[in-house]
């Protein structure tokens, strides 16, 4: 018997695919100038970051583009597309700024899917001497904008359904693995051995390279965050600190001061109460690149310059919101590359 191949998707460029896609990209342009008189009626900055730094960013699990750079002398420097504005802006607030945002293309390697694109555009914005409670209310008032943009009453994916004027509900990340998981977090925190027995309790898989880091992630993606953001945003509050590489510690010193926002099931922000202790930042970014090169066989270098600049940043909360999925959400998208003008080839 012969298989016959698929045909091949048409190009985005394709007069009847653009034409089905325009209308979102029309709304995705109201929303960006929306978002740009917003944050000007607040007193913030719009900054422009520069896009090639020292290092991609060190997480473990975020992959970088590498270029090198011919100096006028004819030599080499290794340069990376950033991952996030987060380390040109904390360096602005170092300088100075006291309210500022970006609305910045991106950078991450390996991350495709319908969530995800190599490149996209990250609206990250920072207050400075102000708790990262403030955010919550920052974070709301742009899924109200979305909406209005698009047209809409109600953010849509795929099955979810989420009211974009209600009050998001404020979720610890404890009560959300003991509502969703049946999960004692707070027992199981650190010890692998108890956390392992709880995933194989509630029928996923262990490996036996699995961290604990691993099975929180296990637990997180399949039982809780499909289930978050249902009828109204929920923001999941309270990180372990394991999971909060650049956070300051909450009050109970276990868990890090760092939330994420979640409508109709998927992740739209990112936040934190900004770490501004040099010296415990480095420790942090010395082990998330020590597990980079155990699972990934490469790590990316410390940007020294981000940590000097740190030591004289003043206090402040910052949130990174991924401003496609945002968009994504608003016009009811399928997929991420609906809502980009010209994704990547």
């Amino acid at each position: 018997m012969t298989f016959k191949a698929e045909p091949a998707a048409s190009p985005w460029w394709e007069k009847g695919v653009y034409a089905d896609k325009r209308p979102r990209l029309q709304a995705r342009a109201r929303l960006r100038t929306a978002v740009r008189g917003w944050f000007s009626a607040q007193g913030f900055e719009e900054v422009e970051t520069a896009a090639l730094q020292t290092s991609p960013g060190n997480e473990a699990h975020i992959g970088g583009f590498a270029t090198d750079y011919t100096t006028p002398d004819g030599g080499a420097r290794r340069y990376y597309l950033h991952s996030s504005p987060e380390f040109a802006c904390k360096k602005l607030l170092a300088a100075g700024e006291t309210r500022l945002y970006a609305m910045a293309h991106v950078y991450r390697n390996g991350e495709r899917g319908p969530l995800h694109h190599p490149e996209f555009t990250m609206l990250e914005w920072y207050r400075a001497g102000a708790p990262y409670d403030l955010l919550i209310d920052d974070a709301a008032a742009l899924l109200g904008l979305a909406a209005e943009a698009a047209g809409v009453r109600e953010l849509v994916w795929r099955d979810g359904r989420c009211d974009p004027l209600l009050p998001p509900e404020r979720l610890s990340v404890s009560d959300a693995f003991s509502r969703y998981a049946g999960v004692d977090l707070d027992v199981t925190l650190g010890d692998r051995a108890a956390l392992a027995a709880e995933v194989v309790r509630i029928g996923l898989r262990v490996s036996a390279d699995d961290t604990w880091s691993d099975l929180f992630s296990k637990i997180l993606s399949d039982r809780i965050e499909p289930r978050l953001g249902m009828g109204r945003a929920t923001v999941l509050d309270l990180y372990p600190a394991s999971e909060a590489a650049l956070a300051r510690p909450a009050a109970d010193p276990r868990f890090a001061q760092r939330f994420e926002l979640y409508a109709c099931g998927v992740e739209l922000a990112n936040a934190f109460g900004e770490l501004t202790d040099p010296v415990e930042q480095r420790r942090r970014f010395e082990h998330e690149m020590a597990e980079r090169r155990r699972i990934y066989g490469e790590d990316f270098p410390i940007d020294e310059d981000f940590l000097a600049a740190l030591a004289q940043m003043p206090d402040a909360s910052g949130i990174a919101l991924g401003f496609d999925r945002l968009v994504m959400l608003a016009t009811g998208a399928r997929t991420i590359e609906d809502v980009l003008w010209t994704p990547v080839a």
